[in-house]
């Protein structure tokens, strides 16, 4: 018998052919069936940016992580991450709208897709890592949402209360990794969501924000379990109250703890204070750019200065990027300023860049470069000095550039800066005070770091005075964003924390989290230019105030998370081998 092989090929081909079409048909008629679970997850991630500054719903947190949670229902592998990658990437496009606002050409739009999409990967891989643990039987295809609300009927509540706490806990983990990993960006932590939330944030003097994120994706995942057992057979309400009871009992135990300090108005103990005014020049960015600008800013600055002084404060205080050129070079520049601390014998802290020589053997090297913040004495000279160790990538250093050198061309900025050593301490011989009060200086966006402001927070450090200049990005969301922030870490270090900002928002911060003063402008706005007068309490004694257990122990229950989540997931992996 004669087999013809070339018939035999061409039969295998044509099945390969029609099963590849039939995958192909699977594979669109599955992406269907995720389209109401991608709409909800659109809305999850739409609810979560507006629980953030400007719109500050902060209730929209404690449901949102539940509802994307619950669009990933009953998926399994790359359709639970791909559900959590459209609400994260909805949640940071929207939030994050404000980089749009960059005064520069084709670098806003991809930056704000490139961290947007990078950010997006958490919620993903959150949702993804959820539904992995999930202790019961989920079905083998998402289907509608009514064919997945069952996989709840394949738990006991004991089993649901420990897959919530590991979904909180999961959170948490991850929202520590992104606030380290590529140097970085800690800006959109759920916890910070609730800055205005007075009874709540104290919980931050131990945990920092991730205690708020923790409790906040426990809540909401436990409400979608209630929600789910009140509208599925059999309807056992009973059972859905206990599904939300222990959340609900542990916020308002935190609301307890935080009750007593936030009634009490008054600063006990407080028999000094500082006076400080704070100088906001609102110069618009494309004018700090334009080199051919900088008198006419630097004359704005010192008029703005000259009106200030009528307060006759103790400290005189000017934003990041205040002074033009270099100060310590420019001798008109330096002039100026030294003489106006001179004339009204004032102690100053200034904003300004700075170089050092070539660390060359024949000292011909190229200058190092630094985002620096200067102490002058009421005598004028220039007695300490804070580097920037935290610098905004892209903005102030372009990573690979030795190697990636077109990279420059899409963005701001032609060279870079340097990070600073360490954190600094700048010490203020008051007289009428008679003690020295001591200023920790944070530049920029060094205050969205917990873990790093906590390492300007000395046992001797009478407040926290950052200097920054938001100015990049008009007068929108992000300077509210930012003062956010600020509230925590005034709470997890115990200081208050004052800010002073190029256009927004200056003012300050209590150790409580209160923003007790913020800049306005004659129009009301919080944007425009002028100057604020505040008064600062200060320890009696200058015995320094009382550490934190957050100041003293760090993220020690972020890491908890991290080997929570760690231990869980190794122990699953091995248990399903």
């Amino acid at each position: 018998m004669v087999i013809n092989s070339d018939v035999g090929v061409e039969s295998r081909l044509q099945a390969r052919g029609l099963f590849g079409r039939l995958r192909a048909l699977k594979r669109f008629a599955l992406q269907r069936e995720l389209l109401p679970r991608y709409a909800v997850a659109l809305l999850a991630g739409l609810a979560l940016a507006a629980a953030f500054p400007k719109f500050s719903v902060a209730g929209f947190a404690w449901v949102a992580p539940g509802i994307l949670l619950f669009a990933a229902a009953g998926c399994a592998g790359g359709a639970a991450f791909r559900v959590g990658f459209v609400g994260g990437l909805a949640f940071n496009l929207a939030a994050l709208h404000w980089l749009l606002f960059i005064p520069v050409r084709f670098f806003p739009v991809l930056g704000w897709l490139a961290l947007s999409a990078y950010l997006a990967l958490y919620p993903a891989v959150w949702a993804w890592l959820c539904w992995k643990m999930f202790p019961g039987k989920i079905p083998q295809r998402p289907g509608a949402f009514s064919t997945t609300l069952g996989v709840w009927a394949f738990t006991t509540f004991w089993q649901r209360l420990a897959w919530s706490l590991f979904c909180a806990a999961a959170w948490v983990a991850l929202e520590m990794i992104m606030g380290r990993l590529l140097t970085g960006f800690p800006w959109l932590l759920l916890g910070v969501s609730q800055y205005q939330q007075i009874t709540l944030i104290p919980i931050a003097a131990f945990t920092g924000p991730y205690g708020l994120s923790f409790a906040a994706v426990w809540f909401a995942v436990s409400l979608v379990f209630a929600g789910v057992i009140t509208i599925s057979p059999p309807y056992d309400h009973r059972a859905a109250r206990c599904e939300i009871a222990l959340p609900l009992l542990f916020v308002a135990g935190l609301m307890w703890f935080g009750f007593e300090g936030a009634r009490s108005s008054k600063e006990r103990g407080i028999k000094s204070r500082l006076k400080i005014t704070l100088v906001q020049p609102s110069i618009p960015q494309t004018m700090i750019w334009d080199a051919r600008e900088s008198t006419n800013r630097f004359q704005k600055l010192l008029q703005l200065s000259e009106a200030a002084l009528a307060d006759k404060p103790d400290l005189l205080v000017w934003p990041e990027a205040g002074v033009p050129n270099l100060l310590r070079y420019d001798e008109h520049v330096l002039g100026a300023v030294t003489n106006l601390a001179r004339a009204h014998g004032v102690w100053m802290v200034v904003g300004a860049e700075d170089a050092e020589p070539g660390r060359d053997a024949d000292g011909k090297g190229a200058p190092t470069f630094f985002n620096s913040s200067f102490l002058i004495t009421p005598e004028g000279r220039l007695l300490e000095k804070y580097d920037k160790r935290r610098l905004v990538i892209f903005g102030e250093y372009i990573p690979f550039a030795r190697w990636l050198p077109f990279l420059k061309w899409f963005t701001p900025i032609e060279g870079g800066f340097t990070p600073g050593g360490k954190a600094a301490s700048f010490a203020l011989q008051i007289p009428r005070l008679n003690s020295a009060v001591r200023i920790s200086p944070i530049i920029c966006f060094e205050d969205a770091f917990p873990h790093g402001a906590r390492d300007h927070a000395g046992d001797g450090t009478d407040f926290l005075l950052n200097l920054t200049n938001d100015g990049w990005f008009g007068e929108g969301a992000q300077q509210w964003q930012h003062a956010a922030n600020a509230a925590f870490r005034a709470v997890e270090n115990a200081r208050p924390l004052v800010r002073c900002c190029n256009n927004g928002i200056t003012g300050w911060v209590d150790e409580h989290g209160r923003q007790r003063e913020i800049f306005r402008d004659r129009t009301g706005s919080a944007h425009g230019a002028g100057h604020l007068t505040i008064s600062i309490p200060l320890p009696p004694g200058g015995g320094g105030r009382t550490p934190t257990f957050y100041h003293r122990h760090g993220d020690l229950f972020g890491w908890s998370c991290v080997a929570v989540v760690a231990a869980t997931s190794l122990w699953s992996f091995f248990r399903r081998r």
